[in-house]
């Protein structure tokens, strides 16, 4: 009677609270995984993809350090597009699947085991063991601990960029449980999204880190595990990266049919029409194009008529970022929503998309384009109970009319639309006395649209004309990165073209788009300055949600309430890919929620020559 006394007593010690523990390959935060513990790869690769060759891409902006983690300079991986490359200098994570590291791509919010082998946790939540791979290495043959991932944790939460301080404040403790054991103890139960948030944390070396300082900004390739290695820098102009030959994570199921090439070099461009110049000449291998224009007629050049470079659009179902104009409704003339409805009536974008973006794009009416998170129609099921304790407190015309968004034929605002705005305006205390807006007290009705890309003037200009003829004074501003970032930091803007990163698992960080608790937090992500008790308890509701149908009735009725808001006024986005690249390589398919370039291959037939 002794022996099961002891292990009673054991596992008593071992887990904070008395509950049922399930062990898994992988973690989904609702329902249940698509692949099994047996399974051998993901579906949408090629296992038997040929390894070799070098894939020459590249990559807009700069770079001054190679250690993406702090708040200070910046690494490659955070300039546009390299992430979708899938090589760069990012630290292995304990699971794949969500996250930036490596999506799973047919999933949406789903992980399986990297550096972890397994993953225990309890039902209702509250604390996750990760098991670690004997395999798992460093580059320098040393072991991946659980000391490792401890010191990771503790120097993300304490040094580390905020996004990673937001992702890992829930935390209560960690508890290394043996070499390759680890436990994290949550602040509260009933947190299945943060089982996931750990799963996406980079683990680094803590014997490499142990004799560096952190926070410095660095050339030297930090120390990693993944199937790449850093070989050559040229600071802020080119890196490459060699795969790893006797990479420990080569054959797990989760790396199967990926990095193929042998190696990868990037060359950094500042200015775009240089980059697609260099492309078409054979420069390079990729362009992930994102101007409408160039997409619509730059594209005629020999190598495309020959059939050496492909033009490709591919659909995708990834989550659009939220791009718009918000509005600082912490400004006495931003305050009433009916003036933020009106500014928003004079925002043509058919015209827009019509004349400067040879109609590429699709008009945003929602915080959450292009996924299930959008709410459509009247708020019905789940969401309609979510927002009816609150109709006292909603627009009465939120649970009567759909949400919409002003549209146009594409050939100017027309009367009917002029007449609305200006309503709207009067009903707020603004009256036109000859060409002016003005108030109660004769003071007009002026506003800055702050910039920091010279080239959206030509796209906006258009807007402020329009403004201009119902007499609002407004005027464009575009001033450099430093004074940008420090007026944004600050709240000082009237108007500001910004977005927000989305993802396939809305969590923390709608709570720092969105709750009160940050609108007076300077240099929060709260930029319109939303500060609604509604708010709050819906964003509340939605990161304590234990079903997908949860999750999605609430993101919908929090998207309902703040458009209804009005305090964006909403761009536009695409629901494609759009990339051309030269005619030498394989893939099996684009999977739904990654453009999955880490599993191309290049054809045998080129590597030969």
């Amino acid at each position: 009677m002794i022996r099961p006394l002891l292990l009673t007593l054991s596992l008593a010690l071992s887990f904070p609270a008395v509950a049922t523990v399930s062990e898994s390959h992988g973690y989904a935060q609702f329902g249940t995984l698509k692949y099994p513990a047996s399974f051998a790869h993901f579906d949408w690769v090629n296992p038997q993809a040929p390894k070799g060759g070098t894939l020459r891409a590249m990559a807009f902006g700069t770079f001054d350090t190679l250690n993406p983690y702090t708040f200070k300079g910046t690494s490659p991986v955070s300039t546009p597009n390299f992430q979708q490359y899938g090589v760069n200098e990012l630290n292995e994570t304990l699971m794949v699947g969500t996250g930036q590291y490596d999506p799973s791509g047919d999933e949406p919010t789903s992980s399986y085991g990297l550096i972890a082998r397994s993953v225990e946790y309890s039902q209702d939540r509250s604390w996750v063991v990760f098991n670690l791979r004997p395999q798992a290495r460093w580059h320098d043959g040393k072991p991946i601990t659980s000391a490792d991932v401890a010191f990771s944790f503790r120097t993300l939460l304490k040094e580390g960029h905020p996004l990673y301080r937001t992702n890992l404040q829930e935390v209560q403790r960690v508890d290394i449980l043996g070499p390759l054991r680890i436990r994290f103890v949550f602040k509260r139960a009933g947190n299945p999204l943060l089982i996931l948030r750990l799963g996406e944390m980079p683990v680094l070396p803590q014997h490499y880190w142990r004799t560096r300082d952190f926070k410095a900004t660095t050339f030297e390739p930090p120390l990693g595990s993944g199937p790449y290695r850093v070989t050559q820098v040229q600071p802020g102009r080119r890196l490459v990266f060699e795969r790893v030959k006797n990479y420990w994570g080569k054959d797990l199921a989760v790396n199967r049919g990926k990095y193929n090439v042998d190696r990868v070099e990037y060359e950094f461009y500042r200015d775009s029409t240089v980059a697609f110049e260099a492309f078409k000449a054979g420069e390079f291998d990729i362009y992930i194009e994102h101007q409408a224009k160039n997409w619509a007629n730059g594209y005629t050049f020999p190598a495309v008529r020959r059939g050496e470079v492909i033009k490709a659009q591919i659909p995708h179902r990834i989550p659009t970022q939220t791009q718009g104009l918000f509005m600082n409704s912490r400004r006495a003339t931003f305050s009433d929503p009916r003036v933020r409805q009106a500014l928003g009536l004079m925002f043509d974008f058919e015209w827009t998309n019509r004349a400067l973006f040879s109609s590429a794009y699709r008009r945003s009416t929602s915080y959450y384009p292009n996924s299930e998170f959008a709410a459509a129609g009247l708020p019905q099921g789940k969401e309609w109970l979510l927002l009816a304790p609150f109709r006292d407190q909603l627009p009465a015309k939120l649970f009567t009319e759909p949400y919409q968004v002003s549209r146009t034929d594409g050939r100017g605002i027309d009367r009917q639309t002029l007449r609305k705005a200006l309503a709207l305006l009067a009903e707020a205390g603004w009256t036109l006395k000859g060409q002016r807006l003005v108030d109660s007290k004769g003071q007009p009705l002026r506003m800055e649209v702050l910039l920091v890309n010279p080239n959206l003037e030509r796209i906006l200009q258009p807007y402020v004309e329009n403004l201009s003829s119902i007499g609002v004074d407004a005027r464009l501003r575009t001033v450099d990165r430093a004074q940008y970032k420090q007026r944004l930091d600050q709240f000082d803007f009237d108007m500001i073209l910004m977005t927000l990163n989305q993802t396939l698992s809305p969590g923390l960080e709608q709570w720092l788009y969105f709750h009160s608790s940050q609108a007076a937090t300077k240099g929060s992500k709260n930029y319109a300055g939303v500060d609604d008790p509604v708010v709050d308890h819906l964003l509340d509701t939605l990161l304590a949600a234990r079903t997908r149908d949860d999750q999605v009735a609430a993101a919908r009725a929090l998207d309902r309430v703040l458009s209804w808001q009005h305090y964006m006024i909403p761009n536009w986005y695409l629901d494609n890919h759009r990339l051309a690249y030269r005619n030498r390589f394989g893939f099996v398919t684009t999977p739904p929620y990654t453009l999955g370039l880490n599993s191309w291959w290049i054809k045998t037939s080129e590597k030969a020559q």
